[in-house]
């Protein structure tokens, strides 16, 4: 008989507790990254988003490093951690219209493309699941 069928116990406690800062760090870990790199690569990334036909360019890529590391700081800290964790799903949607039209591309980028976009709809369905949890415990804000 297998056990397949079977309901493991719920995460409860400090357990749900944990998985929800260890979450938190991994989900956001990449946009201090990518913020630090806009930084470092500044006239590339405004350039790309000209190129891109996206509004503003200049004032857009100062968001975006604005955003990549506020709300990543915000949501690994546990502070207004809902909000912030809806700001980068707000974020991710328009990066992924103006950065990964992977439909746009010809086949030898298509795949990395949609590959991109795709990750990215994996990151917002995750940020969603902080958004409607909370930051668990071990935050400077924990939910109540």
């Amino acid at each position: 008989m297998s056990d397949f069928g079977t309901r493991a116990p719920a995460a409860t406690g400090a357990n749900l507790d944990l998985a929800l800062l260890i979450a938190r760090i991994l989900l956001v870990a990449i946009f201090p990254i990518s913020g630090y790199y806009k930084l470092v690569q500044w006239p590339g990334i405004v350039t790309m988003l000209t190129n891109a036909g996206a509004p503003l360019p200049l004032p857009g890529a100062t968001i975006a490093v604005a955003v990549e590391f506020a709300a990543a700081a915000l949501v690994i800290l546990g502070l207004w951690t809902r909000w912030a964790a809806v700001v980068l799903i707000l974020y991710i949607a328009g990066t992924s219209i103006i950065a990964h039209r992977f439909w746009e591309f010809a086949p030898p980028q298509q795949f990395g493309q949609m590959m991109s976009f795709f990750k990215n709809l994996c990151m917002m369905g995750g940020l969603g699941l902080i958004a409607v949890l909370g930051p668990g415990r071990y935050a400077l804000q924990p939910r109540h």
